[in-house]
């Protein structure tokens, strides 16, 4: 006979679920070719969190970032859509109110992001394998499923509530 989850251990099941149904929307949206990195991130987020744009308005908000702000190399493009998504999700509501916690939000997505793979820049984090076209998609796929789970556990950790409006019916089926 199975035991019955606790309230709390129902709502930690959920938030896992959530998590890994955005991250892997997002790796498959990249993977698939349909999304660049930053554009996989932000739809993923805002299609799974309820962020409230249309699938075209985030594409739009997304496109310039991708390829490390438009081919520049400065700043990985799936660090860049986790930072936008959370901005969206953390901000919809009042987003004057929320202002100093997105920017608090961005900072701690940085910092969790620099310390897991040493660097932000997308040329040192592709220096390695930027002559291996496969190797090369196959990181930034990789890259982008992290870094929408890091944004993803933050911004639930933050809003936990996003967790009853999120992708309910989804969320069911994996558990």
């Amino acid at each position: 006979m199975t035991r019955m989850l606790t309230p709390k251990e129902q709502r930690l099941a959920q938030t896992e679920a959530l998590v890994i149904q955005v991250k892997e929307r997002a790796r498959h949206l990249y993977e698939s070719r349909q999304f660049l990195c930053t554009e996989a991130v932000v739809v993923a987020m805002n299609q799974d969190l309820g962020g409230g744009l249309t699938e075209d308005q985030a594409l739009a908000v997304a496109a310039p970032f991708s390829f490390a702000l438009g081919g520049s190399g400065c700043f990985c493009g799936a660090l860049s859509g986790a930072v936008l998504a959370s901005g969206l999700l953390l901000g919809k509501d009042r987003p004057y109110g929320h202002r100093k916690e997105m920017r608090e939000t961005a900072r701690q997505l940085h910092d969790e992001f620099k310390s897991s793979h040493g660097a932000t820049c997308c040329r040192v984090l592709s220096r390695k394998v930027r002559q291996n076209k496969k190797a090369h998609f196959q990181q930034c796929a990789g890259l982008t499923a992290e870094a929408t789970e890091q944004a993803v556990r933050l911004i639930l950790k933050k809003r936990p509530e996003l967790i009853n409006i999120a992708g309910r019916e989804n969320v069911s089926r994996l558990l």
